[in-house]
């Protein structure tokens, strides 16, 4: 029973000792340390400056190299030096790569003018120009295709793919059908976006020499949206090493983008949405709407980037550094893949065949699942599971 005159605190802590009493306040201090160190470890300028910090221990385990003899490390310098001339040279064999580019691209514009009078209608590809090898079944199945094709059309007349027939000039909606198709681009794509890209005539590829880099055109027929016949996306690269991190170098980058200014009619800007917003006055309590002009999702904002600090010790905040990772990838894929390779992704032909296989690697597995939590299902009847040990379990 506790003493009265003592009050009426708990035996327990009447017990503690000074010890005790001292190691329950270094945990409770070292649960406060843990927290903090978990936000910390959440900010990513905080990961950013440890990452950095931390390379410069890569190669170094358990403080091996600094151990080496003074001799050893000598040479261990002379073998860094060699590496730097190899990544310079890397750096000039970039550089006569892009010239190479630039030479082919001259070739291949003309390939690109005809590809352009085709899908506009401005040529009609004669006999010669169409004898092209495809996988088109036999005239018989294409008979009966037909007849399918007819019967589907009278049993469901509202779901149409699209108001294409034999008297259709061009190929409509060329440009909009590949954005559709690349995952990557089909994100950007909203669809108040698409009646304006339908007027997408042609993308066209220039490249630049000083600064090296390029610029992706745009080209639009006459439409009720703008007045720009042209919208175009300048990218500039460095093949250059970083001088703090030189052996980083992995060929050229794009550093920086530049837009360009979309004369919006009026009232079709579909980069802008108004909202209107209700105030309280504080004192009066008094209320009004107010009307304001915020950005909206859309495909036009690739035109319009975040702008990249001239001073490259400034550092930029993780939402723009994040915006700009995406437009570089977007601009790199549409100069790489989408114009040189423009009809196989009109046909999905050129979409990643990596993709299929594991979207059917992933059926599989589900089917597999299925079959073990079907309960008329008996493995012991199974002749492919009969006889079988047990797999080892594989951790993922």
């Amino acid at each position: 029973m506790a003493d009265p005159e003592k009050g009426t605190a708990p035996a327990a802590e009447e017990d503690m000792s000074e010890e005790e009493v001292d190691d329950v306040e270094e945990e409770g201090e070292g649960g406060e340390r843990k927290e903090l160190v978990d936000k910390l470890m959440k900010d990513p300028q905080v990961l950013a400056a440890l990452q950095t910090k931390l390379r410069r221990f890569l190669g170094s385990p358990s403080g091996y190299i600094s151990s080496l003899p003074v001799a050893v490390k000598r040479r261990v310098k002379a073998l860094k030096k060699i590496q730097l001339e190899y990544t310079n040279l890397e750096a000039e064999f970039y550089k006569e790569v892009h010239a190479l580019e630039v030479k082919y691209d001259k070739m291949h514009q003309d390939m690109y003018e005809k590809r352009r009078q085709i899908i506009s209608s401005e040529h009609e590809p004669n006999d010669e120009e169409c004898d092209f090898p495809s996988d088109d079944e036999d005239d018989e199945d294409k008979n009966l295709s037909k007849d399918m094709e007819e019967k589907a059309k009278i049993e469901d007349k509202e779901e149409k793919v699209h108001d294409f027939d034999e008297n259709t000039k061009g190929i409509p909606e060329f440009w909009l059908t590949i954005f559709k198709n690349v995952d990557l681009l089909a994100e950007m794509v909203q669809e108040y976006d698409e009646p304006i890209l339908k007027h997408l005539s042609d993308i066209q590829l220039k490249f630049h020499d000083e600064p090296m880099g390029f610029t992706l055109e745009f080209h639009f027929t006459e439409n009720e949206f703008f007045t720009n016949k042209t919208l175009t996306k300048y990218y500039e690269m460095k093949c250059t090493p970083d001088k703090e991190d030189p052996f980083g170098f992995e060929g050229p980058e794009i550093f920086k983008c530049k837009g360009c200014t979309i004369d919006w009619k009026k009232g079709k800007n579909v980069t802008v949405k108004t909202i209107k917003k209700k105030q309280k006055h504080k004192s009066r309590g008094a209320v009004r709407t107010i009307t304001k002009t915020v950005q909206n999702d859309s495909f036009f904002n690739f035109f319009n980037p975040p702008p990249v600090p001239e001073d490259p010790d400034e550092e930029m905040d993780e939402d723009t550094q994040a915006l700009l990772t995406a437009d570089f990838e977007i601009g790199h894929y549409i100069r790489e893949r989408i114009i040189p390779r423009a009809v196989l992704f009109y046909t999905g032909e050129a979409l990643d065949d990596e993709d299929f296989e594991e979207e059917e690697g992933e059926e599989g597995e589900e089917g597999d699942e299925e079959e073990e939590d079907d309960p008329d299902y008996d493995p012991t009847k199974d002749k492919s599971v009969k006889g079988q040990q047990p797999a080892d379990c594989k951790q993922q």
